[in-house]
């Protein structure tokens, strides 16, 4: 995509695999199916058929965040590096195919990128197709749990760090975990470093439930791809053709939430042990937090970050910000 200045290439990428701890899924899967109000974490849903699913909903006439956060970086580009400067060390959490960051590259230069997901055999191919696509450009791609990975600090290049953390990913948390997630980045930024973050905006609950219950169906495949993944890590035996798919606007809490509808009442063998669902029982898939600019702000705040600067896009759908250090 990209030509340029500057050296690396070839042998441009690096792979660090800190084989994050897979064992405690299964336990925080259990406990969170013996719940009162049974729940799955959405880490879940991005196997290789919920990546490919994510990848088409991404595509859907409904679904406006990721071409409307993507029209804000490419049309701001040369804004957002006059804000976060250039040379940095730009660390993306949960990477997945490293697309969004590539319409910022040539504008910021950076002085590496690390790509850092859980996914391995993912991430090598997404790292190493940017190296191939920006052969000027070092790619330090780290195999790890950026939460529960301390150990990052002894794979980064030395430098300013800015983390990018698109596509309103922060609105997948509750607003108490964002906060906490805010305060361990800036812990983590030190004075001099940033943080670029893709928010989604409250608005017009048609908007948004149109966003996550598409005519085409492919939201509800993605959602209930998630049991094949639970069937797998829990030796279940969920059965898709016995839930279904509910996203709705809950317009106090500003988030979309996602349940699976049992469609009879059933047991589940998860791990040997009966999980019981009633009928119209729901297990919680996912929520989706949506913020005002001036909501996201507080809460930015609140973790001692300040907003610098921020770009909205002309129906105030979308909104990505800049973060320092208060």
């Amino acid at each position: 995509m990209a030509e340029g200045g500057g050296s690396p290439a070839p042998g441009n990428v690096a792979f660090h695999d800190l084989h994050p701890a897979v064992g405690d899924s299964r336990s925080e899967a259990l406990a969170g199916l013996r719940a009162a109000q049974k729940r799955v974490d959405p880490k879940h849903f991005y196997d290789a058929r919920g990546s490919r699913l994510f990848e088409a909903i991404t595509r859907l006439p409904e679904y406006y965040p990721t071409r409307t956060e993507t029209a804000i970086l490419r049309r701001e580009a040369r804004a957002i590096a006059g804000s976060c400067g250039t040379r940095a060390v730009l660390i993306e959490p949960g990477s997945g195919n490293c697309e969004k960051v590539q319409l910022l590259l040539d504008a910021l230069r950076p002085a590496a990128y690390v790509p850092v997901d859980i996914s391995a055999a993912f991430l090598r191919e997404a790292a190493q197709a940017l190296g191939d696509a920006f052969p000027w450009l070092p790619v330090r791609a780290i195999c790890a749990d950026f939460n529960a990975a301390p150990e990052l600090d002894d794979y980064l290049p030395p430098g300013r760090r800015l983390v990018f953390y698109p596509g309103s990913t922060i609105g997948n948390l509750e607003p108490a975990a964002a906060r906490g997630f805010l305060r361990r980045l800036a812990g983590w930024l030190g004075e001099d470093g940033g943080a670029l973050v893709g928010v989604d905006l409250h608005k017009d609950p048609a908007v948004l439930e149109r966003a996550y219950n598409d005519s085409a169906g492919v939201t509800a495949a993605f959602n209930l791809n998630v049991l094949n993944s639970l069937n797998r890590l829990l030796d279940a035996d969920f059965d898709s053709a016995a839930f279904s798919h509910r996203a709705f606007y809950d317009a106090r809490r500003q988030r979309i939430e996602m349940h699976l509808v049992s469609e009879r009442e059933q047991a589940v063998s998860c791990n040997g042990e009966a999980i019981h669902f009633a009928a119209g029982e729901t297990l919680h898939t996912e929520n989706s937090y949506k913020y005002t600019v001036e909501g996201f702000a507080g809460l930015a705040a609140e973790a001692g970050l300040a907003v610098r600067e921020h770009w909205v896009d002309p129906r105030q759908l979308f909104s990505v910000h800049y973060l320092e250090c208060a």
